[in-house]
């Protein structure tokens, strides 16, 4: 299975993108499960005076939000757990983080670190789709870096998943989701953006 996050910063070309995904998926019959961000649902959470406890959890259902908004128009499944039967299935996250409650609840971890989760516990290869075309260290592109050369590093990861993908020791692909056909050429394997090894 492929874990794809579909980054918030996609909104507006997020559909097509949904589209492009169903297509690699039935062509190829690659199980994907796409796990949203937060995007302006999540922005939102960000404007209020809210703890980071509370934060955390209504960050994780902007991203449900978000899941409704891809789906919407298709007949791709929503679904609340792993168990995925779908070609391609989009995640709605709370019930699971809750039940489980592995994460730290605090801005550190957003929907990059959630959707490593997810792949973790799928056992599933990760990508994350974004506005960016990867990881910059002094203003130079890596086409492949460690996961811990960026531990407290300001990149386009959140600050918590380079320390989860080194204790997993899993990988994440960062590819630019607004440049056309970029997100199927890394579905075939071909790099495209930044590997972060764990």
């Amino acid at each position: 299975m492929i874990v794809i996050k579909l980054g918030g910063s996609l909104i507006h070309r997020s559909k097509g993108l949904v589209k492009e995904i169903i297509y690699y998926s039935n062509t190829s019959g690659d199980r994907i499960l796409i796990v949203p961000g937060g995007s302006v649902f999540a922005d939102a959470v960000r404007k209020v005076n809210a703890s980071q406890e509370a934060a955390h959890w209504m960050a994780i259902l902007a991203m449900e939000q978000y899941g409704y908004y891809l789906a919407d128009g298709t007949d791709i499944k929503l679904t609340d757990d792993l168990n995925i039967d779908a070609e391609v299935s989009i995640l709605l996250p709370y019930a699971l983080i809750k039940k489980k409650d592995e994460l730290p609840h605090t801005w550190d971890v957003t929907s990059d670190t959630i959707a490593a989760w997810v792949a973790h516990h799928s056992g599933a290869r990760f990508i994350k789709a974004t506005d960016v075309d990867g990881v910059y260290i002094n203003g130079s592109l890596k086409k492949e870096v460690s996961a811990s050369e960026i531990a407290g590093m300001e990149t386009c990861v959140d600050a918590e998943l380079p320390r989860f993908l080194t204790e997993n020791r899993m990988n994440c692909e960062i590819i630019n989701g607004n440049c056309p056909g970029r997100l199927t050429s890394a579905l075939k394997g071909i790099a495209a953006g930044t590997l972060i090894k764990g």
